[in-house]
């Protein structure tokens, strides 16, 4: 190899390096920046903040409490909707349909993913609140009486409609990435159950998704941290009340939704610095979420080229 050659090497190399660097400095940057603008709110309230559930700008008196609350609800009923039907629909593509229709259910599982959140929060308004107010929610009520998580007024807006939007909107991501985990699992793994006598049912369920179980759990964290940071679909469908309630049918807030809300409207650098703080605190949940599914699928992939 000439000289020549060599330093072009090189610099594509360095080119590659800086550009990898300039996003680590980015997210960096982005944390120093919500470290130090939420020092007021994080030097008055500490760790307080986190459990406090009083939102009152007008007495300076902040907790992040019910979005905190609100945020951690939806996105579990989002999960206990998407993943069954996330995983089921992947086993599906995977090991039972045709590669045409899998390769175009995937394509169309990609388009989905791509839609804009606000197209979801129109259908959830128009569609899904009046469905929630006038049939779903009166149903449950009457099916369950007593039973706390669905008692109250039937509003059509709260947590339990806006984890039926997210989950909706997370069963792309957990299709999509758990389909790839499914196929990334060695033909070998599938023919040595088939041969032993197992049925196709028995290979997927005691070979397949045992070995495929660290990216499938990656997805399942991938579709969480979408859930957890989701604004205008969850905005417009949860109510955007600060309140802690038992009842799934209460509206609710999470903390995507207040900072979108009342961002422009603070007026105070104490009420600024409690909203960025609440920013900061979804930062840090994204990130480590969204680290351990990575890692998760990585293992998986390198399990996978291992054999």
């Amino acid at each position: 190899m000439n000289r020549g050659a060599l330093l072009r090497d090189r610099v594509a190399g360095l080119a590659a390096f800086g550009f990898g660097a300039c996003v680590l400095a980015l997210t960096a940057l982005l944390a120093g920046q919500l470290w130090v603008t939420s020092a007021a709110s994080r030097v008055k309230f500490g760790w307080a903040f986190l459990l406090t559930g009083t939102w009152d700008p007008v007495a300076g008196e902040f907790g992040a409490a019910p979005f905190l609350y609100g945020t951690l609800v939806t996105s579990a009923i989002a999960l206990l909707i998407a993943v069954p039907l996330g995983i089921g629909v992947s086993i599906f593509l995977a090991e039972l349909a045709p590669p045409k229709l899998s390769d175009a259910a995937g394509l169309l599982l990609e388009l989905l993913a791509a839609v804009p959140s606000v197209v979801y929060g129109l259908v959830g308004v128009s569609v899904l609140v009046p469905l929630m107010r006038g049939w779903i929610e009166p149903g449950l009520r009457t099916l369950t009486p007593g039973f706390p998580l669905f008692s109250g007024p039937a509003y059509g807006v709260g947590f339990l409609t806006a984890g039926l939007v997210l989950a909706v909107m997370v069963i792309p991501f957990i299709v999509s990435v758990g389909r790839e985990v499914l196929l990334a699992v060695p033909r070998e793994q599938r023919e040595a159950a088939l041969a032993l006598g197992a049925t196709r049912w028995e290979s997927v369920w005691r070979v397949v998704l045992p070995y495929a179980r660290p990216g499938l759990y990656g997805a399942i964290f991938l579709a969480l941290g979408r859930a957890l940071g989701e604004t205008m679909a969850v905005t417009m469908v949860i109510g955007n009340r600060p309140e802690i309630a038992a009842s799934l049918f209460a509206p609710g807030y999470s903390m995507a939704a207040v900072i979108a809300n009342e961002f422009t409207e603070a007026t105070g650098d104490l009420y600024l610095s409690a909203l960025v703080e609440i920013g900061l605190v979804l930062f840090v949940l994204t990130m480590a979420i969204n680290l351990a599914a990575r890692l998760l699928v990585v293992a998986t992939s390198r399990k996978a080229s291992a054999l």
